[in-house]
C-alpha cells in the first residue's frame, strides 16, 4: 500500500486528485463531527502542492436522485469555511462537463461532487461507473475509513484505473488500530456499548485472549443481563445472541451493569453504582478500546453514564482508541477529543477491522496499480 505522505516532497501541479471522503452525516452535525475536521489536512496537503481536488462522498441511502433530502450541496459551504477557500459544488454526473470544470480550475482548486449514491453503479461496485470517475482524475486517494468496509465503486473498483494511495487519516487509522490489535500495552480494557451484541461479537472474540476486561453497556448489555438471569423488564434484547452471551460470561472477563436507569420499563443507561464499578475497573489500564455509547445518549438524562466514563478514560494514563459516531460526537461536544489517544472516524469499519476482518477498501489499495 502506498501512502499520501510519500508525496510530501513533490510538486503536484497538473495532478487531479480524486479524494474519497466520508460526509455521511447530517449537515447540522458537522460542527462536532471528526469526519469534517479530519479530512482538512489531506485536502490542504494537495492544494498546497498545486493539485486540483475533486471530493467524492455519499450520504444516506437515497432511492434515486434525491437532491431535496440528501444532496451534498450544504457541505460545500461547510468545507469552504473550514478551508478558508472556495469549494465549487458540481450537482450532476455529466462527466464531460465535470472535466471542463476541472480544466477551468486554478491550481489548488476544489470541487465537491454530488452524492455518489444517486448513481446505482456506486453501491454495485460498477467498473464502468468507477472508470468514468477515474477518467476525470490522475490519482486516487482513499480518506474514507468509515466506508472502507463497503465494496462500493468509489472505494474498490476505482483503484483499478488510477494510481491509488491511502490518505493521511487512513494511514493513522490503520497504524493505530493495528497497534492495539498486535501489541497493546497491558492491562487492556475494552468498552462495548451500542445496540446489538451481534455487531460486537467479532471484536470481543478477537480480543478475548489479549483483553483483561470487557465493560459492557448500552442496549447490548440487556442480552448479557438476561443471560445472567437478571430482570430487564421490557428492554430490547437479542434472543439469537443469548447462548453466546452466556458463554462469554463464563470467561469471567465480562463486566455487566449492577444497576441501571430505566424509563417505561426499559433500561436506557447504566446506573450510579455501575459508573463507579466501571471507573474502578478502568483504574490502571494501559490501553482502552471503546466502541458504542453506554446509554440512550440522544436524551441527556440517559447520557450520564457515557459522559462519566468519557471523563474517566480522558483522565487516565491509558492509550485510548474510541470509535462510533454517537460516542465520538459526544466526546467532541465535551471538548475531550484531544484527551484520547486516537479517535477513529469509523464505527462499523472500526469494528470489522478490530474483529480481524479484511476491509475491501484497504485490500483494494494493497493491490492497486503503480505508476
Amino acid at each position: 500500500m502506498r501512502y499520501v505522505s510519500e508525496l510530501k516532497n513533490k510538486d503536484l501541479s497538473g495532478e487531479v486528485c480524486l479524494l474519497r471522503v466520508d460526509l455521511n452525516i447530517d449537515p447540522e452535525q458537522a460542527r462536532y463531527s471528526p469526519r469534517i475536521s479530519s479530512i482538512i489536512p489531506t485536502i490542504r496537503f494537495f492544494t498546497e502542492r498545486n493539485a486540483k481536488v475533486v471530493l467524492l462522498s455519499h450520504r444516506g441511502r437515497p432511492k434515486g436522485f434525491d437532491q431535496k433530502r440528501l444532496s451534498l450541496r450544504p457541505f460545500a459551504k461547510i468545507l469552504a469555511v473550514k478551508l478558508r477557500s472556495r469549494v465549487y459544488f458540481f450537482p450532476t454526473f455529466d462527466f464531460a462537463r465535470l472535466r471542463k470544470k476541472i480544466d477551468s480550475l486554478e491550481a489548488g482548486g476544489i470541487i465537491l461532487a454530488e452524492n455518489l449514491r444517486f448513481v446505482t453503479g456506486e453501491e454495485r461496485n460498477s467498473s464502468s461507473f468507477a472508470k468514468q470517475l477515474a477518467e476525470v482524475g490522475t490519482l486516487y486517494v482513499n480518506e474514507a475509513f468509515a466506508v472502507s468496509h463497503r465494496a462500493d465503486a468509489s472505494v474498490v473498483a476505482v483503484v483499478k484505473f488510477l494510481p491509488s494511495y491511502a490518505g493521511l487519516l487512513l494511514e493513522q487509522e490503520i497504524r493505530n488500530l493495528s497497534a492495539v490489535m498486535r501489541r497493546p500495552r497491558k492491562p487492556l480494557v475494552v468498552i462495548s456499548g451500542g445496540a446489538k451484541v451481534l455487531t460486537k461479537i467479532g471484536l470481543i472474540r478477537n480480543f478475548l485472549k489479549s483483553a483483561d476486561l470487557f465493560l459492557v453497556g448500552g442496549a447490548m448489555a440487556n442480552t448479557f443481563l438476561k443471560a445472567a438471569g437478571e430482570d430487564i423488564g421490557d428492554s430490547l434484547w437479542e434472543k439469537a445472541s443469548l447462548a453466546e452471551a452466556k458463554r462469554l460470561l463464563r470467561t469471567g472477563k465480562i463486566v455487566i451493569p449492577v444497576d441501571t436507569a430505566m424509563k417505561g420499563g426499559q433500561i436506557l443507561d447504566i446506573g450510579k453504582r455501575t459508573r463507579k464499578l466501571f471507573a474502578q475497573r478502568l483504574t490502571g489500564a494501559k490501553t482502552v478500546i471503546w466502541n458504542g455509547p453506554l446509554g440512550y445518549i440522544e436524551d441527556d438524562r440517559f447520557a450520564r453514564g457515557t459522559r462519566y466514563v468519557i471523563r474517566c478514560v480522558a483522565a487516565s494514563q491509558a492509550f485510548s482508541v474510541v470509535g462510533g459516531g454517537e460516542t465520538v460526537e459526544l466526546i467532541e461536544k465535551m471538548g475531550f477529543t484531544k484527551k484520547f489517544g486516537f479517535v477513529s472516524t469509523g464505527g462499523g469499519a472500526m469494528l470489522e477491522f478490530l474483529s480481524g476482518r479484511k476491509l475491501p477498501g484497504i485490500e483494494a489499495l494493497n493491490s492497486s496499480i503503480v505508476r
